[in-house]
């Protein structure tokens, strides 16, 4: 007399869901019961593996770009070497030495200076003369430039000297002369 006891509430509920089990054991709910958390685990496995292969590929991806920005931050960096040492170059005494007389520049003598209150301080005088030699440019060609002719020299007469100015104690007491 095996009577089974009556189910009630939520527990009623569930036993209608699960048929009967029959006598012969657990082969027929024990499968059914089974299967759908196989497919839970199949499914987690599955998912699983499909977000490491998006991973792996994101990282990938990510170390290619960063090997492209190393390869540039390296070639900028040999940029910038070479361009400092250009101005390198440039900006030597000597360099620029040769580069103002190509323009047709001479060196500077003593300087003077003006004082606050008007009083010139030291004596000014002219650069001294060399043989000035004048470099000349084709208005279109532009420095720098690959397709830029070479400069030609031309030779210039000498250089009227200026009249070297005296220095004036007493800067007030000067009269304006007449206009020419």
């Amino acid at each position: 007399m095996s009577r089974k006891p009556e189910l009630r509430g939520r527990a009623a509920r569930l036993a209608r869901l699960f048929p009967p089990h029959s006598g012969s054991g657990r082969s027929g709910s024990g499968q059914a019961a089974r299967t759908p958390f196989v497919l839970l685990v199949v499914l987690l496995l599955g998912g699983g593996l499909i977000g490491l292969l998006v991973l792996n590929s994101a990282l990938s991806e990510g170390s290619f770009k960063l090997d492209d920005l190393q390869k540039e931050t390296k070639s900028l960096t040999d940029q910038e070497q070479a361009l400092q040492r250009d101005i390198d170059a440039y900006s030597a005494p000597d360099a620029l030495q040769r580069r103002a007389q190509e323009l047709g520049m001479v060196p500077g003598g003593d300087p003077a200076f003006l004082a606050p209150d008007g009083t010139v301080k030291g004596v000014p005088g002219a650069a001294a003369e060399q043989s000035a030699v004048q470099v000349v440019r084709p208005p279109e060609a532009m420095p720098g430039t690959a397709a830029s002719p070479t400069p030609t020299a031309v030779p210039t007469p000498s250089a009227v000297p200026t009249p070297a100015v005296t220095p004036s104690t007493e800067a007030s007491s000067a009269t304006p002369t007449p206009g020419r």
